[in-house]
């Protein structure tokens, strides 16, 4: 059973991407409040209920795929919520290096 909302550009739970994922949701966070408010505050809510796109919000604890550029921002203010490696895609090698995700990950011990 998959968690709702599922994850992913395309839906899938898993953070894969092609040319038309403009946006590269390819890092696998484990979401925290301080992010999900830094997020918020930069435009991109992604704590309030949605149901017009079925989406419930997401709460502090959950994995989300995260755009590639929004992490970096994110981690560039301090923000960056934590990383699971394992399930990252390697295109998001493309934009953030990765020892900023080994500082942040979650599956690394």
């Amino acid at each position: 059973m998959h968690e709702r909302p599922l994850t992913g550009f395309f839906r899938d739970g898993c953070c894969n991407t092609s040319e038309d994922d403009l946006g590269s949701h390819t890092i696998c966070v484990v979401l925290t409040a301080e992010f999900l408010e830094f997020s918020k505050a930069a435009g991109n809510d992604l704590s309030t209920p949605r149901p017009e796109f079925d989406f419930p919000g997401l709460q502090p604890g959950q994995r989300w795929c995260l755009c590639a550029a929004r992490w970096l921002q994110a981690y560039q203010a301090g923000k960056a919520p934590q990383v699971s490696l394992n399930s990252t895609n390697q295109a998001a090698l493309e934009i953030v290096p990765l020892a900023a995700l080994k500082q942040h990950a979650v599956d690394l011990h």
